[in-house]
Formats: C-alpha cells, structure tokens, sequence
C-alpha cells in the first residue's frame, strides 16, 4: 500500500491529482494537505480521499473566530464519512515567537473540536519524540487523557 500526498492550492488541480492517484488498479492512500475551510470541505467530501493534514500556519483569523481550517461542520462530515485528520508536529517545532503561539490557539481550538465530535486523529512529524512527551504536550493544550493516548497511538497506514 502506497501513500500519496496531494499538495495543491488549487482545488481544481487537486482533484485532477487525486483522481490520477486513484485510477490505477493498486491500493493506494490519498491524504490531502489542507487549506482554507472551503478547501478542507470539498477534501473530506471526496471520497477517494483518506485522510486530511490540518495545516495551522498562514491561516487568517478572523474577529471572534481562529482561522484554524476545522469547525464543526468539518468535524461531523469528518466522522461520517470515515476521514482521518493528521496533525503536523513538524509546523509547531519549526515555527517561533507570535507565530508559534497562533498555532499553538489553533491546534487547541482543534483538538476541543475533535474531541467533541469524536473525529478520528493522529500525529505526524513527531521528529524522534516518544510517545509520553506527546502524550503530556496534546493534555497541556487541552486534551482529555483518552483521546490524547487514541491521537498518540493511532498508526492509521501502517
């Protein structure tokens, strides 16, 4: 089984690429690497897609809502449809200063959405940390102790 990562902006040009990825005749995982709500939507409505990277730098954040490229409705079409959504440690540990913390705001307003509506998650990146330092990180952002042990086992394309 292969994985494939789409890296587009585009949604028009993802699609085509996704498309080309699942034609052939081989077992292939699709993940998309996220953007905007509007992207993310159209990615876990798609369903050659597997899995969805939430990305938290760059993103806009509005006057009483973080730009964080999830909210509920994402989540419940999340759930329903099988979707994993991926989070990138590499982002946090790569980022500094303002831009850090902003992320920092996205990812807890993610991990409470995801908790709340029961969306399967895991990490990705985790650059040589183990488990308990992620584990003791995702419940200093907020995570109750069940679904921070389910983000940091998870292995879902093993």
């Amino acid at each position: 089984m292969s994985l494939i990562i789409v890296d587009e902006k585009n949604w028009e040009k993802a699609r085509k690429e996704i498309d080309r990825a699942s034609v052939s005749g081989e077992k292939k995982q699709i993940i998309v690497k996220g953007h905007e709500i509007e992207f993310n939507r159209l990615a876990l409505e798609n369903k050659k897609v597997n899995a969805l990277i939430l990305e938290h730098k760059g993103q806009k954040d509005r006057l009483k809502e973080r730009g964080s490229g999830l909210n509920e409705v994402l989540c419940k079409i999340a759930r329903d449809n099988n979707k994993i959504i991926l989070i990138d440690f590499k982002e946090i540990l790569e980022t500094r200063g303002i831009e850090r913390a902003k992320i920092l705001a996205r990812l807890m307003q993610n991990i409470m959405l995801l908790q709340k509506y029961k969306v399967k998650a895991s990490m990705i990146n985790k650059s040589s940390r183990d488990n308990y330092d992620l584990f003791s990180f995702l419940l200093t952002l907020g995570s109750n102790t069940n679904f921070a042990k389910e983000i940091v086992s998870f292995k879902p394309f093993n």
